[in-house]
């Protein structure tokens, strides 16, 4: 370990005036992550305040718009089991009949998801995560939400469920509950509660497909693409790779209809992911999409269809083959969808959930018969009081970087400032990986009715342009491109005025977009006004000593290596220019939050305070990587909406 990273992990921070001359800060490195790493006083200090009434109201009348999972159909395709937040959380409901009233199933104030339905319709298969502490339990529970199995629930243990058997007695799961960075999969009785230990391997794996004959295609992730497969045989406990070892390459793989050769998804031979069928070392291309990514795809249980979704341009389109012929399927036409999600399609492959939403419609589950070509709505979104037909498209422009590449961003105009001068709200997206697309929603159109313009961008390093652009930002090479994030408020403030007057510009965003307005504000001050960032890293050295084990090293494929790339970390961290700082800065954070930890937040803010720069810090005790609870998204809402009113306005 060098001399400078060791210092970093006893004592300091850094601040510079330059990348090339950095000193530490003087200030001490936190350690730990979770509720129990703050103290009892800051999170007082920190809790967030009531909002006005006038702002509250208005924020809980959009937020409660609220759209239905897709959902999963039991067995017998008369009954559906859905996730839905209506009550302010995510509960599991029912609804015994197409557009009946659904049944609320699960209750409480923590989170509860459903993931799968055992085939003899029995049991359903939930998880539950305490306070977005993301080390959700897992359980079986009853279709009437009566009765409920335990099958793994430990403290700051996660559990994920990988498939229930034909037979419905067992089913199998992984959990972290013999080292916190390897995913160790298990066995498990339903009827008698036994289970048997059947895979534990270094790294971060996930079972990605099984056959009938005892074969497990298990997928082992290197980052947050680059994925390794291998073959794992439950009679000889053996493993054999198959694909992708030492390639660092993006790959999503399945096994076809003979459970031999495999369907892949990749980019390995193109700038976009296409679909292949790889038979021994043969590759065959099956489908594509120009200038677009084949994103998912998913074969049916009898393994007779295989279902395609694709982004093009920024919409989520379907798309099908035949697992036997791979011939087209005749996928139904949705006029009125801008996107169309995939979700599970039935054991017999008789039907698939579909979810269908447009920039007016939220997001709707239907069930999509493949025998009658029948499309059946099950669930009707949530909208009480609110005129849909008002919300703001989203419209594709384009804004230079320095070396002349074109970026991509989606802008929402309200229709008063088409002619006359507003404010700017930027919103970067979270990942880096992620892309902004277009569509409903909500949270946006609290900002366009408060009268802003909204953008969204898609800078380098967003999935949805090709490989090279994915991966133009990863480790140092992101010193490159950071830029990007100066750019958009550059290029807003030289070609946005009105009448010769400036608009003026805020920028926010979650999660890696916390870390683009943190960066914004520091390292590019006065390129924006004023700066909302949540859950976003502040020290990109102690984000990675600091992260939950299990996302460290995929996180550092992204970042770069604490030692080999320590100073272009210190580089590309807001910590670094806080000196710069010099327009006004609210932060947001959970305190459970296991990606970004609390730490981040409360190091900056508190190296803000002891140089008196205007700043504010808002901690959830009851949240992790970002807000799930209702109430809790009103506040966040509100205070980024009241601070932007104020510093924007």
């Amino acid at each position: 370990m060098n001399k400078v990273l060791l210092a970093i992990l006893t004592a300091s921070l850094f601040t510079a005036c330059s990348q090339k001359s950095l000193k530490p800060s003087g200030t001490d490195a936190y350690s730990g992550l979770g509720k129990e790493s703050v103290s009892e006083a800051d999170l007082q200090k920190y809790s967030p305040t009531k909002l006005p009434p006038q702002i509250e109201t208005k924020i809980r009348e959009m937020m409660d718009i609220s759209t239905p999972g897709l959902g999963l159909l039991h067995p017998n395709k008369k009954q559906l089991f859905f996730t839905w937040k209506v009550t302010g959380v995510h509960q599991i409901w029912t609804v015994e009949q197409k557009r009946g009233f659904p049944i609320q199933i699960t209750g409480g104030k923590d989170s509860t998801r459903l993931h799968d339905i055992t085939p003899d319709g029995r049991w359903l298969a939930v998880s539950q995560d305490k306070d977005g502490q993301e080390n959700p339990g897992l359980f079986l529970l009853s279709p009437d939400g009566l009765k409920n199995i335990t099958v793994f629930s430990k403290p700051k243990m996660r559990a994920r469920l990988s498939y229930i058997s034909d037979d419905s007695k067992t089913l199998v799961y992984s959990a972290n509950d013999e080292k916190p960075d390897v995913n160790t999969f298990y066995r498990y009785n339903i009827t008698t509660g036994e289970r048997e230990k059947m895979f534990a391997e270094e790294g971060q794996w996930f079972l990605a497909d099984y056959t009938r004959d005892g074969r497990w295609l298990m997928a082992k992730s290197l980052s947050n693409s680059a994925i390794e497969y291998s073959e794992f045989d439950l009679k000889t406990r053996k493993i054999r790779p198959v694909l992708g070892q030492g390639e660092m390459e993006d790959f999503n793989a399945s096994y076809a209809r003979n459970e031999k050769d495999l369907l892949v998804v990749t980019s390995k031979f193109t700038d976009f992911r296409k679909l292949y069928l790889l038979k021994g070392t043969v590759w065959k291309e099956l489908f594509s999409v120009p200038d677009s990514d084949v994103s998912d795809i998913q074969i049916d249980h009898k393994r007779e269809k295989i279902l395609i979704s694709t982004i093009e341009h920024a919409y989520v389109k379907l798309h099908g083959l035949s697992a036997i012929t791979y011939k087209p399927l005749q996928i139904p036409n949705f006029p009125n969808a801008e996107h169309v999600f995939l979700g599970g399609t039935t054991r017999d492959g008789g039907t698939t959930m579909l979810g269908l939403s447009s920039a007016q419609a939220p997001n709707t589950n239907y069930s999509f018969d493949w025998k009658t070509k029948k499309l059946t709505q099950w669930v009707y979104p949530s909208a009480p009081g609110i005129n849909l037909k008002k919300f703001i498209s989203a419209k594709l422009e384009y804004y230079p970087a320095k070396d002349g590449t074109k970026i991509p961003m989606f802008v929402r105009r309200p229709a008063e400032c088409l002619n006359k001068l507003c404010p700017v709200i930027v919103n970067f997206h979270g990942g880096p990986e992620g892309q902004s697309i277009p569509g409903f929603s909500s949270w946006a159109q609290i900002f366009i009715d408060a009268g802003f313009i909204l953008v969204e961008p898609n800078v380098r390093g967003s999935d949805g342009y090709g490989k090279k652009w994915l991966h133009s930002d990863d480790k140092a090479k992101r010193l490159d491109v950071i830029g990007d994030i100066e750019d958009c408020a550059t290029y807003i403030k030289a070609n946005w005025k009105v009448n010769g007057q400036t608009p003026k510009v805020g920028i926010t965003g979650g999660s890696y977009g916390g870390y683009a307005t943190l960066l914004a504000m520091t390292k590019y001050a006065g390129a924006y006004d004023a700066g909302v960032a949540a859950v976003g890293m502040s020290n990109l050295v102690t984000f990675l000593q600091n992260t939950a084990p299990y996302r460290r090293a995929l996180r550092m494929a992204e970042y770069g290596d604490l030692e080999k790339d320590h100073d272009a970390l210190v580089a590309l961290s807001p910590v670094t220019y806080i000196n710069q700082l010099k327009s006004p800065l609210m932060i947001i954070q959970g305190a459970n939050d296991p990606r970004v930890p609390v730490g981040e937040a409360l190091q900056i803010q508190k190296l803000l305070e002891s140089k008196k720069i205007p700043s504010s810090l808002v901690v959830f005790g009851d949240e992790g990587h970002g807000a799930e609870k209702k109430d809790n998204q009103v506040l966040q809402i509100g205070h980024t909406l009241e601070f932007f009113e104020k510093y924007l306005k």
